[in-house]
């Protein structure tokens, strides 16, 4: 019941498959559905048909199509005087039907699988199962980044107090942001999908901050009570961590001038759950501590980590060697970030397992192309047509509006027609449909004579109304004056390079055809969409990468009131930053909507590290007064929480690999990478530039 119409092989209307008159043939067609037709005849008329070829059937004949066209729904029909309430209640009610008519589908093709391979396809069907692998997305990466936090605290601490402490905090971290979420009704997309597991991750970070610093005051001072070292923590740890909360922020918020909403939603739903986890940590986990029993507090043994201690004394003896490769990093960014583009393939946004991918493949070789793309002609209304045919005048009768008969003029066919002509010998371009698909069938019926343009006047207004509401009417709008030429993209295709086709067809029409945009012709459809959506997305993100990095270098001037020391500090990161995006454009991976956004994200979260480092080093040097014991200090005690919380967001982000989205899997493994790259280079390059240029004096 939510079906308008439905277009198999068995629906064609066959016109070649007798020898009576034309105008017989079109009144009483067949199809291969009716007993008497001649069906090897039928079908091949259908595989050499210029409109049903590579849309219904491939040019081999053994992939055929079933085209589902949906009903108009009716909850729609008014929504411009609808509140914006209102408007997402329809989506939900739209979104649970379309979930449901899916499902219906998918019944109906299980009960067919003993004859043949069926795939399903379809914008409707990719919006479902989108929204399926978003609710499976967050399932998977909450329970991953959580049982991944529960194994990090045993290998940290080694003690379950200091498991359930630490993860209690991040548990009602997230549940209370989740609340939040559902009061002020925003919903989740593929984009934010990850915030829950980027909440946990981000929360444990500040929470081992806070526990680490903890444990070694409880180390120095055994004499003082619990409440006095918790006082001491939260005093030493409260600016540091909420200036790393602060740039984070920074970096989250820049999504929102993105210009697409799901973005924006993004950055917004982030910055709100770091400052509930800022509040958490500093309100929840302390009064944990406060309620553990003594005995409990203490480590058996705090040891000195290794790596760090070995990163010092690279940071102290290596300090040639670092800046050489840091150099080599900066000129390997610098090339990989000049081959950095947008092109990407919508297919190649799903695993090859999935339905998507696989319903899309098909459609893609063997029916014409999945991207669609429109042309539509518009027409000034000053052509007029000279000739007059007299064929066809025993089909006229008095009642026929000259509208219809004489907007078919030369002018308005010839255009059609070539243009036609020029979009289908574009190599991207599959199946390509237009009125002049419909003038090739005309021509092949009338024994391979061309039809005068009256003729095709006289015979639209002959040809009956069933056939003319899915074949013509889509093509031609007499009314509006317009014709459309309907294109399909191989998506599929290596070389494709969407935007270059797009200024490519731009360019023709205005230079080759004498057309102007806007007045003669509009490009439209979901590669215009998609393009659109991507080539904004490409210019806005540049553009707040210098924001975030303005932003978070203001931060860290307000914070040590020291250039040369708030430059020291943001180097490294940049560095890790711009040396994903050059990993990305070397390996020749397409930004997307999701990987876009990594070299701001990845700045705000690792430049935590160094505002840490530096506070600690600041707050060591005024006791020691030297800079190669205050390294080792540093590396052994602050250097320790960084290289846990590194590991934790590390291996939190690599969960992301267990998505079905492929842009999720892009994001997951290089924030991972990135966060790893930071942490190096604020445990050897940040120490070394201290050492270079002494910001504490001499």
């Amino acid at each position: 019941d939510w079906v308008h119409s439905v277009i198999t092989l068995l629906d064609i209307p066959l016109l070649n498959n007798s020898d009576a008159p034309l105008q017989e043939r079109l009144q009483n067609f067949k199809t291969l559905k009716d007993e008497d037709v001649d069906r090897k005849r039928g079908f091949n008329e259908i595989l050499s048909s210029p409109v049903f070829r590579n849309f219904v059937i491939s040019e081999d004949g053994k992939t055929s199509g079933i085209i589902v066209n949906i009903k108009k729904n009716r909850l729609l029909e008014d929504i411009e005087n609808k509140s914006k309430n209102e408007i997402e209640n329809l989506k939900d009610i739209i979104k649970k039907q379309n979930h449901d008519n899916i499902l219906e589908i998918r019944d109906v093709i299980k009960s067919y699988e003993d004859i043949g391979k069926i795939h399903l396809g379809g914008i409707p069907m990719i919006a479902d199962d989108m929204m399926t692998f978003i609710k499976s997305d967050i399932i998977v990466f909450g329970l991953g980044v959580l049982l991944f936090i529960i194994g990090t605290l045993w290998f940290v601490f080694r003690k379950l107090i200091w498991i359930i402490v630490p993860i209690s905090s991040c548990f009602f971290s997230v549940i209370i942001m989740m609340g939040m979420l559902g009061l002020l009704n925003w919903k989740v997309t593929v984009i934010s999908s990850n915030f829950i597991a980027l909440m946990l991750i981000l929360t444990m970070a500040m929470n081992i901050h806070m526990s680490t610093r903890f444990l070694q005051l409880r180390e120095k001072f055994k004499e003082k009570s619990i409440y006095e070292l918790i006082l001491d923590t939260t005093n030493k740890m409260f600016w540091p961590i909420l200036y790393t909360v602060l740039t984070t922020i920074i970096a989250f918020l820049s999504l929102i001038f993105s210009e697409i909403k799901p973005i924006i939603d993004f950055g917004w739903m982030m910055t709100l759950g770091l400052i509930t986890s800022f509040i958490v940590t500093f309100t929840l986990l302390p009064s944990l501590i406060n309620f553990v029993p003594e005995e409990n507090i203490s480590l058996k043994e705090y040891k000195k980590s290794k790596i760090t201690d070995i990163f010092a004394k690279i940071s102290i003896n290596r300090q040639k060697s670092i800046f050489f490769i840091t150099g080599l990093i900066v000129i390997l960014s610098l090339v990989g970030i000049s081959r950095l583009e947008v092109e990407n393939s919508f297919i190649n946004y799903f695993s090859k397992k999935t339905e998507i991918y696989k319903g899309m493949k098909l459609i893609d070789e063997e029916l014409g192309g999945t991207t669609p793309l429109e042309v539509i002609l518009k027409f000034s209304g000053e052509e007029k047509n000279n000739i007059e045919d007299d064929e066809f005048d025993d089909w006229e009768d008095e009642n026929q509006s000259d509208d219809q008969k004489y907007w078919f003029t030369k002018d308005k066919i010839d255009r059609i027609s070539s243009v036609h002509d020029y979009l289908d010998n574009l190599p991207q371009v599959g199946k390509v449909l237009s009125f002049s698909s419909i003038i090739d069938v005309a021509t092949l019926l009338n024994n391979n004579k061309p039809l005068g343009t009256l003729e095709m006047g006289v015979l639209y207004s002959k040809i009956p109304e069933n056939i003319k509401t899915e074949i013509i009417d889509p093509y031609i709008s007499i009314k509006d004056n317009e014709a459309r030429i309907n294109l399909r993209i191989i998506d599929s295709q290596k070389d494709l390079r969407r935007n270059e086709l797009i200024k490519k067809i731009n360019y023709d029409l205005k230079n080759e055809f004498g057309l102007k945009e806007g007045q003669d012709y509009k490009l439209a459809g979901v590669l215009i969409l998609f393009n659109n959506l991507l080539q904004s997305l490409f210019k806005s993100q540049i553009l707040t990468l210098g924001l975030v990095m303005i932003g978070i270098f203001s931060m860290f001037v307000i914070l040590f009131k020291n250039i040369k020391l708030s430059l020291i500090g943001v180097v490294p990161n940049f560095i890790a930053a711009f040396f994903i995006l050059g990993i990305i454009g070397l390996l020749g991976i397409p930004l997307d909507m999701m990987t876009i956004t990594i070299a701001a994200i990845t700045i705000g979260i690792a430049v935590d590290n160094s505002i840490h480092y530096i506070y600690r080093f600041k707050e060591e040097f005024n006791n020691i007064n030297d800079y190669h014991k205050t390294i080792s200090i540093c590396h052994s005690t602050v250097g320790k929480a960084i290289l846990n919380t590194s590991i934790t967001i590390v291996f939190g982000f690599s969960i992301l690999v267990l998505s079905k989205f492929i842009p999720t899997i892009y994001f997951g493994i290089f924030t991972g990478l990135a966060m790893l790259l930071a942490m190096i280079s604020v445990l050897t390059l940040l120490p070394s530039l201290i050492l270079l240029i002494k910001p504490f004096g001499k």
